[in-house]
């Protein structure tokens, strides 16, 4: 099966394909000489119990991260699409799965699948895998949706230490170690825009443990790539989850719009901060300028909106970035530019872009950076602008 960004938010998969609709009759019919008898089936039978592993119901799964949700990687993640995962086991620790043993890794993907096929299981797919982690409630962390660098020891480099250290790192589902050791080997193929035969890996650590602790995180390396870093885990059952298939959109990375769009800019200008709409109104009535697109990362177009209040040395100008979903701008960050008309400028980084602005002691420029999702604007930097840069940006009203 295919995740993308054409798919429609909700997928019904399952491991016996989509489910149908339920039926409007009502499950429990009115009493009286006339009424049905209730349609209620009888309890289905708990699941058997398997040594050392865990069994994750079939339920719903929210792959990847929405867009308005921090930290994402757009290009490498589905954008919170709705996928139901039937029910399979997982081991509670990473292979040997023993609580205290140094997990094994230096494997390959072949070395791990033959391991677990030895104990009559298999690799877990990367989307059951995701779902153990996220638990019930769809949590960002395998422990919370804040992250907490102490509960799986996760913001360093990858680093071997025996299983079942960290109590606190554990899965509402009671799956345990899955961030802050090894990465994992999956059953399944990592397909971003990818053209090789990469398989997806998932957990691990990292020196950013707020982005490699994610549930949602994932990387691809190829089969045959052993490292001290890499182990497995093993799950059982039928094995049919859905797999991903991310289409990765990366145009230009800043472009100038031909016009304003009169339908988007009104909801902008309700979208910029408390703070910068203030300011702009004791300066004059906020009037937009440009609007350019800006593609930062694969699949996650930006909108950039220049605004000016007043004229003259009493004008106040700057941008508003903002990330458009279903229709609805959210601001993502608002950079004052002077009294000058803003340009931009981009970078050979498509994450950075320079506003160029300017006020009565000359002109500036503010670094614009792209991180994980979020847009963080740097102080004003007094150093010389090139000239055809500073004729870009003239004073407003001159």
């Amino acid at each position: 099966m295919r995740l993308s960004r054409a798919l429609a938010a909700l997928l019904c998969l399952t491991a016996l394909g989509c489910a149908k609709k339920s039926d409007p009759t009502p499950a429990v019919q009115p009493s009286g000489s006339s009424a049905r008898k209730s349609s209620i089936a009888p309890p289905t039978a708990p699941p058997v119990p398997r040594q050392g592993m865990v069994f994750i119901p079939s339920g719903a799964l929210v792959v990847g991260t929405p867009p308005d949700v921090y930290p994402r990687l757009a290009d490498e993640e589905v954008p919170g699409e709705q996928v139901i995962v039937g029910g399979f086991y997982i081991d509670v620790f990473p292979y040997p799965n023993e609580e205290g043993a140094i997990p094994l890794t230096n494997v390959t993907h072949e070395d791990a699948r033959k391991l677990c096929a030895e104990r009559s299981k298999r690799l877990c797919g990367e989307l059951e895998w995701e779902r153990a982690c996220k638990g019930p409630d769809q949590r960002i962390y395998e422990y919370a949706d804040r992250y907490r660098a102490d509960a799986c020891g996760t913001g360093t480099a990858p680093l071997l230490r025996p299983s079942g250290l960290r109590v606190g790192c554990r899965s509402d589902f009671g799956v345990r170690d899955l961030h802050g050791i090894a990465f994992e080997w999956t059953a399944s193929p990592f397909r971003r825009g990818t053209t090789g035969e990469l398989i997806a890996v998932r957990g691990g650590n990292g020196t950013f443990g707020e982005l490699s602790g994610r549930c949602a995180n994932a990387v691809g390396r190829p089969a045959d790539g052993a490292a001290a870093s890499i182990g497995f885990r093993c799950c059982a059952g039928p094995g049919t989850a859905p797999e991903v298939e991310l289409t990765i959109r990366h145009p230009r990375k800043l472009e100038a719009r031909e016009r304003l769009d009169p339908v988007l800019v009104p909801e902008l200008l309700k979208a910029l901060p408390d703070e910068a709409r203030v300011a702009l109104l004791r300066h004059g009535a906020i009037e937009p300028d440009r609007e350019w697109s800006w593609w930062p990362a694969g699949n996650d177009e930006l909108v950039i909106l220049s605004v000016c209040a007043g004229t003259g040395r009493r004008a106040l100008c700057g941008v508003l970035v903002a990330r458009v979903v279903l229709g609805k701008p959210n601001a993502l960050s608002w950079a004052d530019g002077g009294t000058w008309q803003p340009m931009l400028h981009a970078e050979n980084d498509p994450r950075d872009i320079w506003l160029l602005g300017g006020d009565d002691p000359g002109a500036f420029r503010r670094r614009m950076t792209y991180q994980w999702g979020r847009v963080n604007v740097g102080k004003r930097e007094r150093r010389p602008v090139n000239l055809k840069e500073e004729r870009g940006a003239p004073r407003r009203g001159k």
